[in-house]
């Protein structure tokens, strides 16, 4: 039987292993968080956020000169309020900060200290938000808080049956916060940055206990419910967002005051969070015009740290990753598909042809080994036929192969069309190796034309290309430079060679209005009558058209 570890006292140093192990803890766990981050806006951060926040602590403390307790937790509040990244950053430098306060000059602290640490952390929070809700990392903090206090109360002096304590509390916590956020309940989930605080508290005790760190299994954090991704994404689309913008910065200088920024950040937007002193003021807001919060910024100090993110692109790309996700019905024994491909309305295509799991990512977006990897190891079947759609990403998909114990086949498709066509070649009733062979000759039946605007000037092949100008790419080759993406998908169709070819479907971008797409329908099988014409909104980013002719 394991002897059950009792710490009374904690020194700068082990405070500065504790949080290093928790971060590192949160890192691994990093991308759980931001899958299921739907408030206050679905933009799929916060566990980045948070990890990258405690990594500036981290920072901080390893170059802290002074081994004491309180320097230690000021050391790596400084880094906290420097580091900050987002919402959840923000809110976690407050946190640290309360704590610092409270240990302030301490050598080493015992329970009582890290207790009215913790109680610190937590009102620090609170004071942090301008409108607290609860069901957030606000409440966790809080009622893990509590239960410290009531353990301290109770006569418990070990560090670590407090924190146990702790995590426990928490764990509680976060499985009320849908009751209290009706977005949460709605999307299926419990709260992001809640669930970063419990990672980071997890952490800390089974470092302290020494024991292999494993998320506690009476914690569900949920998935994101397709109805509720399916109504969030209705609106994104018959709306923009009421602030387009998150904006951050620092501002350094003499004779601060948070006070003063903050009320003028809060004439510009909303969730506003102005935290810092005197000479460091952090700013976080939601805000239509970023500028005019930068300039305020001016007035007060100098700007350090300065970052603008478009919320509804980084919406979209939450939406679009959970969209392409969702999983096909498949039995345990048939064969899976795995289809790389980027666009809310590309995912679709694949769903609804049979494709059981959809990597986001395509030609400036290549996925990784570990994506593709991933994929494949949760799909119900043994037997699993990964389609690139993408000449970059085969080797990609390859090495996977290599990465798992399941029967993996790479059918190298190198676009789009000719994944689409792969899929519907798949026939359950044959073998694996029959149907990779089936699957390649239905893809080299296919032809692709795919429109996009160069990036650069360039001569290949003869044609002559200005940057800015848009281009058409048949069959991998660079076919003509034109004026509009419609005449160069035009000229691109007429000209490409299609033997025995009858059906052109065009896939419009995501740039592209549905109505121009409409035009050059007509236009093709205007010119062209043989062929029948469809049309697809694929949603896909940097391709205006991208075009099968099968």
């Amino acid at each position: 039987m394991a002897t059950r570890v009792t710490i009374e006292t904690l020194s700068g140093g082990q405070l500065r292993e504790m949080f290093a192990a928790a971060a590192a803890w949160l890192q691994k766990h990093a991308d759980s968080v931001n899958a299921i981050n739907v408030f206050p806006v679905p933009d799929g951060d916060t566990g980045t956020n948070m990890h990258l926040t405690m990594r500036a602590v981290m920072e901080e403390a390893q170059s802290c000169p002074d081994e004491g307790a309180g320097k230690m937790m000021s050391c790596m509040s400084h880094g906290a309020l420097m580091g900050a990244r987002g919402n959840s950053g923000v809110i976690l430098s407050q946190i640290v900060r309360g704590m610092a306060r409270a240990l302030a000059e301490a050598e080493s602290i015992d329970a009582a200290a890290w207790v009215r640490g913790m109680e610190e952390g937590a009102g620090a929070a609170y004071q942090a938000v301008t409108k607290p809700v609860e069901g957030t990392i606000l409440t966790v903090m809080r009622e893990a808080s509590d239960a410290a206090r009531k353990a301290l109360d109770s006569g418990s002096r070990d560090i670590v049956g407090i924190l146990e304590t702790t995590v426990e509390a928490a764990s509680e916590s976060l499985e009320r916060t849908p009751t209290l956020l009706p977005v949460l309940a709605e999307a299926g989930v419990v709260d992001a940055g809640g669930k970063g605080l419990l990672v980071l508290l997890d952490g800390m005790v089974r470092h302290l206990r020494g024991e292999p760190m494993e998320i506690p299994a009476s914690v569900s954090a949920g998935e994101v419910g397709q109805e509720w991704l399916t109504v969030t994404s209705q609106l994104h689309e018959q709306e923009a967002s009421l602030y387009g913008y998150c904006t951050e910065f620092l501002i350094g200088g003499a004779g601060l005051e948070p006070d003063g920024v903050r009320e003028q950040m809060l004439l510009l937007g909303d969730s506003v969070l102005v935290v810092g002193d005197d000479r460091l003021v952090r700013v976080h807001l939601h805000t239509d015009d970023p500028g005019a919060a930068l300039s305020h910024g001016t007035k007060a100090g100098s700007l350090l740290q300065v970052k603008v993110d478009n919320i509804r692109q980084q919406a979209d790309r939450f939406l679009e990753m959970h969209e392409a996700q969702a999983d096909v019905d498949a039995q345990p024994g048939a064969i899976s598909t795995v289809a790389v491909a980027a666009g809310k309305g590309m995912a679709t295509v694949f769903r609804s042809v049979g494709c059981t799991k959809i990597v986001p990512g395509g030609p400036t977006m290549n996925p990784s080994t570990r994506d593709i990897l991933d994929a494949v190891e949760a799909c119900p079947s043994d037997d699993v036929i990964v389609l690139p759609n993408d000449k970059n990403i085969v080797m990609a998909a390859k090495q996977a192969a290599g990465l798992t114990q399941k029967r993996l086949r790479v059918v190298e498709t190198n676009s789009i069309p000719q994944g689409i066509a792969a899929v519907l070649a798949l026939n359950q009733d044959m073998d694996l190796e029959g149907n990779v062979a089936v699957m390649e000759e239905a893809r080299q039946g296919v032809h692709t034309v795919e429109v996009c605007r160069a990036v650069r000037s360039t001569s290949v092949g003869g044609v002559q290309v200005r940057e800015g100008q848009i281009i058409a790419i048949a069959d991998d080759e660079l076919k003509l430079a034109a004026d509009t993406a419609e005449e160069g998908a035009l000229r691109a169709v007429q000209d490409i060679e299609a033997v025995g070819a009858s059906l052109v479907t065009l896939y419009h971008g995501a740039d592209t209005r549905k109505a121009d797409a409409e035009s050059l329908a007509d236009r093709i099988h205007a010119a062209l009558p043989q062929y029948e014409v469809e049309i697809v909104d694929g949603g896909q980013p940097h391709y205006n058209y991208i075009i099968s002719l099968e």
